[in-house]
Formats: structure tokens, sequence, C-alpha cells
């Protein structure tokens, strides 16, 4: 069996070498004992990095052939950095490994992976047995984005991440989606193939700062919610319907007030009250009606999730 390692790199000159080293000796060890062949490979993307991360990258390759490299033209994102390696080297492996590079996630749980795959299994999730490492806010949010996509109707897998193995057959289902704004937490469950999941406990980040803070996560989540499912549409179809029954209520209320009872309606409290409510209805539904036409409008041009500037074998 052929192995590939698939691991985006944002600013990781800190990290780098050892992960590096780790993986290294990992994958030798994986050869030694003949679970993996001796041209399987570990391949490092640099997602338009401001540091020295590209010139260790070449550095390792020249060390050893273990070890490759991808460098795209300029920071596309996480989720197309790891696309552009996976999309780049699927027919060069019987199966890769998505992992990133802060040394958080288990790489021991590597041998599972593969033991998954002579199995027969053509995708395998690394889940977090736990999030007791997290401070209170991270988990209680983490737990609630996960509810919150079960509610929207997304398929996902909790406490997942981008740490999964792919076989080729999984990769060339995985290519056919299209999508200009790609979550892959999303769509590898939409593949179909046998698949399972490997337990681990995550670690702290070897060194330097995550490259995801709140702010990146909730686009994150909103890049979920919006790629995958138009329940928010749907909402908004809802509370028009509500508002509009509301709305007769009122106008039955002031009829019977006005002609019937002859009281003066005094009513300029509830008027501004109505009008904010509405207006800010209206604006939080053009919103998320923009949000989806957005989305179109980012397809339609049909640009590249990636640009490669350089590649190294």
């Amino acid at each position: 069996m052929r192995l590939g390692v698939v691991i985006p790199c944002f600013n990781e000159e800190e990290v780098l070498t050892e992960t590096k080293n780790r993986l290294e000796r990992l994958l030798g060890e994986m050869i030694e004992e003949k679970e993996v062949s001796e041209d399987s490979f570990i391949c490092f993307v640099d997602d338009g990095s401001r540091d020295k991360t590209w010139e260790l990258i070449e550095e390792f390759a020249k060390e050893s052939k273990i070890f490759r490299g991808i460098k795209l033209s300029r920071n596309f994102g996480h989720q197309n950095a790891l696309i552009a390696g996976l999309m780049q080297l699927k027919d060069e492996a019987d199966a890769l490994i998505s992992m990133d590079a802060d040394l958080q996630d288990d790489i021991l749980v590597v041998k599972e992976f593969v033991k998954k795959y002579k199995e027969g299994y053509d995708i395998v999730y690394g889940v977090r047995e736990d999030r007791s490492r997290d401070t209170k806010f991270k988990r209680w949010t983490a737990e609630l984005f996960y509810k919150f996509q079960a509610f929207m109707g997304i398929e996902s897998i909790s406490n997942h991440a981008d740490y999964r193995l792919l076989s080729r057959r999984a990769l060339d289902a995985l290519a056919k989606f299209k999508e200009v704004n790609l979550f892959i937490r999303g769509v590898v469950p939409l593949i179909g193939f046998k698949s399972c999941s490997v337990y681990y406990s995550r670690g702290e980040r070897f060194a330097g700062e995550s490259k995801y803070p709140l702010k990146k996560m909730l686009f994150f989540a909103l890049d979920g919610i919006a790629s995958f499912s138009i329940v928010p549409l749907r909402i908004i179809t809802v509370i028009g319907f509500f508002i509009f029954l509301f709305s007769l209520m009122v106008i039955i209320w002031i009829f019977f007030e006005k002609y019937i009872f002859g009281s003066t309606i005094q009513g300029w409290s509830s008027i501004m009250v109505s009008i904010y409510l509405m207006g800010g209805i209206q604006l939080m539904s053009l919103g998320i009606i923009g949000e989806y036409i957005g989305r179109i409008f980012q397809q339609s041009k049909n640009r590249p999730r990636y640009i490669i500037d350089k590649e190294i074998k």
C-alpha cells in the first residue's frame, strides 16, 4: 500500500521541523514493518505563508525523498489548501491522510487509519474522544455548532476536523464536487462509501498560534451552513407567514376597537415597535438571502479554488 500524508501549512515555521521529524520517524517505522510501501510520502502544502515555511519544506525535500512540497501562489485558505494537496496527489497513492501541522492530532493514529483501510474502509475519520483540554467557552460553542448543524439538516461527524484517511476511490468521488466554497467536513460524508471512526485524544499545540481564532471559526461555520442547507431561507418564510397572521389579527382588533367600540387608538408606541421589528426582520432576511445570492455569484464565475506556484516531487 502506497500512503500519502497531506499537511496544509500557513506560517508554521515554529512547529514544522518538529512535525517533519515525528512524521519521518513514524513513516520510517511503518515502512520497516511493511505496513506501507517504500514509495510512501509526506507532502506539505504551503498556503501563501509569509514566514520561512516554504524554505523549510524545500530543505526537507532535499534531505529525504519522503518529503514533497506544494506552494500555492497566495493564501487561499485552509480548505482550499487541503483540497489542492488531495487533488494533486490523489492518483499517486492508494490512500491519502490529511492532518494539520500543529501536532495536536495524535500521529500514532495513522497506523490505525491504515489498518482500517486494509479492512476495506474507504473513509476513516479521526474523532476526538473528549474536549477536556478546551476552555469551557470552546467546548460550549463546539457543542452548539454540531447541534445547530444537525438542526439545519447537515450531515457531519461530531468532534471531527480534517484528520482523516481517504482511499483513491473516495478521492475520485471528492473530485466531482465543484463548489467554490468547499466545506470538506460536510462533503466527505456525502460520498457514501464504507466508513468508520478512530478515536484519539488531542494534545496541546506544540508551538506557534492557532490559525483558527473565534472570528475565523464563525465564518467557517457560516460556510458550512450556507453550503449545505436552505433551512435559513425556510425560516424566513415561516417567520414571514406568522407575521402575516399576526398582522391580520391586529387589523381585526383595530377594526373592532374603532368601528364597534368607538375607542380612539393611541397607537404611537405600537407603531414604532412594529416599524423597528419589521425593519429588523427585513434586514436580517435580506442578509440571509444575500449570502446565498453571493455564493451563486461566486460559483457562476467559475474561478479556480487554488493556483499552484511551485511543486516539489
